[in-house]
């Protein structure tokens, strides 16, 4: 299946779910009635980065709905404590209870991958399947630089919209730039006192990456917590892996190496190799097409 992204016919439904966590803000794209695949960006990423897929899988019976985690965008910002891979799962789950459905998929893309990992233990049996984009273990030591760049920009007030866009245009970990881009960093901006700031919550973010560090890449009697999650993970799961660095010379997200370990831990896994870097991957037609191909029995079940 070759599906093109139009945003003229597949503008998405706003929506404001209340979870028992808290108000979580998310965009539908797709027909309510379709089966339900939700989508979750990564640590400090906003819905918006999620579009292009979602906009690519949805429609001819399947429907897409992007979230925005806790903190981030333009969900409610909880307390400090609520945040990490598995609060956030449970979200996942209680967003599927507050759309009526009993099953779904997940896209996660970077932490939204683990997030959905974090699903499978929790909800065993409901994920119908896992699309996990650009995130399968242990991360390059080396990435660490440009995820923490991504973190500090939160907080910061810029002068205007447009000098934040360039800064983060000019830096290069977003390849290539796009209107989705331009979009996704144009949402995340609020009026602040001097200019504008990202309105997602910094220490929401910082709390969820010292998460990541301290218990799900964390070595726990041997294993690291991620790779159990390999274990519970009974359903079919993509993996799409970014074939660039996340800048030159830092690293992948993704390493071939943790890619090849985890399809052959993981049963139900394929793996399809993306010509793009930790960010591109989330706007080309290849990655669209793997996840559409890879869906169609659930599109075929709707």
């Amino acid at each position: 299946m070759n599906q093109q992204a139009n945003t003229s016919a597949l503008a998405p439904e706003e929506l404001d779910i209340q979870l028992p966590s808290g108000r979580v803000h998310a965009e539908r794209f797709g027909s309510p009635d379709a089966p339900l695949v939700i989508a979750v960006p990564g640590v400090s990423a906003n819905l918006k980065g999620l579009t292009y897929l979602a906009e690519c899988v949805s429609g001819n019976g399947l429907q897409v709905v992007a979230i925005d985690l806790r903190g981030r965008g333009l969900s409610e910002v909880t307390a400090p404590g609520t945040y990490g891979w598995e609060s956030h799962a449970k979200d996942v789950g209680a967003v599927a209870d507050a759309l009526g459905a009993r099953k779904f998929s997940v896209i996660g893309q970077s932490m939204g991958g683990a997030v959905g990992m974090e699903v499978a233990r929790l909800a065993p049996g409901r994920m119908e399947r896992l699309v996990l984009v650009d995130i399968v273990g242990m991360p390059d030591a080396t990435t660490v630089a440009p995820i923490n760049m991504a973190i500090e920009r939160l907080g910061t007030v810029y002068p205007s919209v447009d000098a934040y866009t360039n800064l983060a245009r000019s830096i290069g970990t977003i390849t290539p730039w796009s209107d989705y881009w331009q979009r996704y960093f144009e949402y995340e901006l609020a009026p602040a006192e001097g200019g504008v700031a990202a309105r997602s919550n910094r220490d929401a973010v910082l709390e969820d990456a010292k998460y990541g560090a301290e218990v799900g890449f964390a070595e726990q009697d041997g294993k690291a917590h991620i790779y159990r999650l390999w274990e519970l993970l009974d359903m079919p799961v993509l993996l799409l892996r970014g074939t660039r660095e996340i800048m030159p010379g830092l690293g992948f997200i993704a390493p071939a190496a943790e890619s090849e370990r985890f399809l052959q831990a993981v049963p139900g896994a394929e793996m399809v190799e993306v010509d793009a870097n930790h960010y591109g991957i989330n706007t080309t037609q290849e990655s669209a097409d793997a996840i559409n191909r890879f869906l169609e029995p659930v599109r075929r079940r709707g």
